[in-house]
């Protein structure tokens, strides 16, 4: 089985729609994928409906958290959508992007980029809005070459130049409440130093001991010696190692499955998982 855990659409910052993500998952050779859109569950319905014949739906989100100033994001898989505390802070998350992301163009306009709120707000479309948006604004004003290269001190990391703090959850309160919504708490690209400060090794203690049951670990944004090192920790701490893409379409260079997760690790998750269960292809609309 070829597994992936971690994928974004234009419910979020995809580019690819939920429909169009299924469909290319299995055209991947894909036998599992999970949709984990930005603080968001808006792309399930869509795409579960167009879900191919041997492909198998992980329903889930990447909630944006942070601790002590470091910004850390946690992936959800199998919760009830529902759940009313969930729900509630993850629409207070969502909506605290529109104004961060006004402001953050108006930081790159007084730098003396000529970025538009009307252009970022058009790649977005119906998404949540945030920073990969505006990133791809400016690739298209050829201020980077690339959205990758936005997310730097110069631009969009955390801390940088034109970063903005938004609302986002605290890690130990989000794993309470994705548990208490049935769901299963995955920490996600920990150790992705390129994206700005990552969160000391003791914290991951700390949140295994709150509860969290796994870490990414195979992951773009990770080297070797990093992989090594969660590997290392995750066994001492008892907790899930995954595999994933975190695949947004055109907007990054990972494909669909370059990296997976064990079939063993995702058993686990979804006997660990009570709020949802995984949606099985059945052929999909074709107008889904």
């Amino acid at each position: 089985m070829r597994i992936d855990l971690h994928t974004h659409s234009t419910a979020s910052d995809g580019t690819d729609t939920p429909a169009e993500l299924v469909r290319h998952a299995a055209a991947s050779g894909l036998d599992v994928v999970a949709l984990t859109d930005h603080d968001t569950t808006r792309g399930h319905a869509e795409a579960a409906a167009a879900l191919p014949e041997g492909l198998t739906l992980v329903t889930g989100a990447e909630l944006s958290c942070s601790i002590d100033g470091i910004g850390l994001h946690m992936l959800a898989y199998l919760f009830d959508p529902a759940e009313p505390e969930l729900a509630r802070e993850m629409d207070l998350v969502r909506d605290d992007r529109v104004p961060r992301a006004h402001a953050m163009v108006g930081r790159l306009r007084e730098l003396g980029v000529p970025v538009t709120w009307e252009r970022v707000a058009a790649i977005a479309g119906d998404g949540s809005v945030g920073r990969p948006h505006i990133a791809t604004a400016l690739v298209e004003l050829g201020v980077v070459p690339d959205v990758s290269s936005a997310f730097t001190s110069e631009w969009l990391a955390d801390h940088g130049r034109v970063y903005v703090e938004k609302h986002e959850l605290d890690p130990f309160t989000a794993i309470r409440l994705v548990k208490a919504a049935g769901g299963v708490t995955v920490v996600a690209h920990p150790g992705a130093a390129r994206r700005g400060r990552t969160m000391p090794d003791s914290v991951l203690g700390e949140l295994a001991a709150c509860g969290l049951d796994g870490v990414e670990v195979d992951h773009m944004d990770h080297d070797e010696a990093t992989r090594a090192r969660l590997r290392g920790l995750a066994a001492e701490l008892g907790l899930l190692t995954t595999g994933s893409s975190d695949y947004h379409g055109s907007r990054k260079t990972c494909g669909l499955g370059d990296h997976t997760t064990d079939p063993e690790i995702f058993g686990e998750i979804t006997r660990r998982a009570t709020g949802a269960f995984p949606v099985m292809g059945t052929g999909g609309s074709p107008d889904a």
